[in-house]
């Protein structure tokens, strides 16, 4: 991993490396979302990033070893993304910043209840994410990408948010 260093400080390295504005949700929706292709990440971010930018944030969390980049085996034109062990170790650091969030800025309940699940199962649900999150994009990153892994955690914070949205939807 090759980082521009300003000081030896654990928190400055990790904000030079994930600390811009488009990193983590990147991530994110790779984690959360399952957003494997180019676009899924462009076309499905509620942030409304451009392709310019994702496509210098994927180069860059690739050359970063934070994501892995591979051949599309459906389509030649397609890559697929997936995590690696240390974008798949931020489990922890997302469930505690969408905690904070969620007590200090103004959020939204559907888009903040992936965090409170987070946040209510603690460690040993983050650690059986992070378990899932290994067998989907190290162990079979192809088949992980289609969605025909499943994942017991991935699957109950989807189905919250989609209950949610739902319900607000319909009122």
């Amino acid at each position: 991993m090759d980082i521009e260093q300003r000081s030896g400080c654990p928190i400055n390295l990790s904000l030079e490396v994930i600390g811009d504005k488009w990193s983590l949700v990147v991530i994110r929706d790779m984690m959360f979302g399952n957003r494997r292709h180019f676009r899924d990440l462009l076309t499905h971010s509620e942030e409304g990033i451009a392709s310019n930018i994702l496509s210098a944030r994927l180069k860059r969390l690739v050359s970063l070893g934070l994501i892995s980049k591979q051949d599309d085996p459906s389509h030649s034109q397609k890559a697929i993304y997936s995590l690696t062990d240390p974008a798949i170790q931020l489990v922890p650091v997302l469930a505690m910043i969408g905690a904070w969030g969620r007590r200090h800025l103004p959020v939204t309940e559907e888009l903040s209840i992936r965090a409170q699940l987070l946040e209510e199962g603690g460690q040993p649900m983050w650690d059986a994410f992070m378990d899932e999150l290994r067998e989907i994009h190290i162990k079979d990153p192809i088949h992980g990408a289609n969605g025909e892994r499943t994942s017991a955690v991935l699957a109950r914070l989807t189905e919250a948010y989609e209950r949610i949205r739902r319900r607000n939807s319909n009122a």
